[in-house]
């Protein structure tokens, strides 16, 4: 489904028409800020609510960026998006030699997390932002009306919820005990390095690509973003590393246990992950990584682990609440999707209660059937992607089920 254009701000409906709703957008990363900014353009009385007490932070999340989650800078802010992304030329895979077996021209951009939602929260502001809101629970309040709940014990009303709470949503939870977040088998090591430190011949090979190597059982692929402070000129970057390593079910808990001996739910943080697994990763990279690449994982001086799990819902719409992004459908990231299908609820939410004139239930009606099919296709194609690579060893060079894509590769 191609996103209707939603028109630009045009305040409250005309007197006799349907009101545009009040809203709560509970949970302030990319997903929600890309929902509260599209529905306060058309209209809407718009309040994120966000459960950490401090501006989010993503440290070392560098992200391929498609169309999708641009779109709102770019249209939206008229943000040059050269200002907010780098960019690369190639598509090269090399073998454990650093010899190309692989190359093909195709741009692709990318960012970081924290560049992204820097310019989203800039644009909504932070006086309808609300930090250290955590949402306890929320429940009808009378006809066409939502009460919610927070940790704090202030609650609010809305005429819609929508609830962008990420992987570990507590909303899902509250609305879809059943349905949880299914791991995949593997997870993500993951780190920068700064562009201007690495040799001569690393950054040449590295700097305008996309860099696949394939292994028995995962890959790894590097790419540049831009620098700490948004720089995207060439030389000032950070170059982003990403290894798919399989990690047995049984396994998964103690591995995900930091220095201190706490375990952790999803992933190692930065600085917490313990001496022996860096150790080992920076032993298997000399092993088996090509020159230039392992020449990235030496460098990074923190590497963290995200593990890679997945979610699909059966549903999106609960009365006036809704699932939307990570809340709804997590998938793999072999697409760079994840993002992209966030902001997509938004774009397609806004555009269809604007269809509506503001009538709620016949938007939310027609949003939850494109957006299930489109999370339902995503979430499968990114399962099939993973499970070549990790499991099947189908995964090739050149395949092109890889170009990145939130519609089908390249799409």
């Amino acid at each position: 489904m191609v996103s209707r254009t939603v028109p630009s701000p045009s305040g409250p409906s005309p007197s006799g028409s349907t009101p545009w709703p009040a809203v709560a957008v509970v949970g302030g990363s990319l997903g929600g800020l890309t929902a509260a900014l599209l529905l306060r353009d058309i209209g809407c009385d718009v309040t994120v609510y966000e459960r950490s007490r401090e501006t989010l932070q993503a440290r070392g999340a560098g992200i391929a960026v498609l169309p999708e989650t641009l779109r709102y800078p770019v249209e939206r802010l008229g943000v040059p998006v050269g200002r907010i992304t780098s960019s690369t030329g190639w598509i090269r895979f090399l073998g454990r030699d650093g010899g190309v077996r692989h190359a093909q021209r195709h741009r692709y951009r990318f960012s970081s997390w924290n560049t992204i939602y820097g310019t989203l929260l800039s644009a909504f502001g932070t006086e309808r932002y609300r930090l250290g809101r955590d949402m306890t629970s929320f429940a009808p309040d009378g006809p066409g009306s939502v009460q919610v709940r927070f940790a704090d014990g202030e609650p609010a009303h809305a005429d819609l919820l929508v609830c962008a709470d990420g992987i570990g949503s507590g909303a899902r939870s509250a609305l879809l005990p059943e349905v949880g977040p299914r791991y995949a088998g593997y997870v993500a090591w993951r780190g920068t390095v700064p562009e201007r430190e690495l040799g001569g011949p690393t950054f040449e090979a590295l700097h305008d690509a996309l860099t696949y190597q394939l292994l028995r059982g995962g890959h790894v692929l590097v790419y540049p973003i831009p620098g700490p402070d948004g720089a995207v000129e060439v030389g000032e970057r950070l170059i982003n590393l990403v290894w798919y390593r399989n990690v047995a079910e049984p396994d998964l808990a103690a591995f995900l246990t930091d220095r201190d001996g706490q375990p952790r739910p999803v992933s190692l943080p930065p600085g917490s992950v313990r001496d022996e697994l860096v150790g080992e990763l920076r032993r298997s990279a000399a092993a088996l990584l090509a020159p230039p690449i392992a020449e990235v994982a030496a460098r990074v001086e923190q590497p963290f682990v995200q593990a890679v799990f997945d979610i699909g819902v059966p549903r999106m719409v609960f009365g006036r609440a809704c699932l939307l992004g990570d809340a709804a459908f997590a998938v793999r990231p072999h697409a760079a999707a994840g993002t992209a299908k966030a902001a997509e609820d938004g774009w397609v939410l806004a555009a269809e209660l604007d269809a509506a004139g503001g009538d709620l239930p016949k938007a939310l009606a027609a949003w939850e059937a494109s957006q299930l099919a489109l999370g339902s296709r995503l979430l499968e194609r990114n399962r099939e992607i993973g499970d070549s690579s990790q499991f099947a060893g189908t995964f090739r060079p050149g395949d092109p089920r890889l170009i990145f894509g939130l519609h089908g590769p390249g799409r």
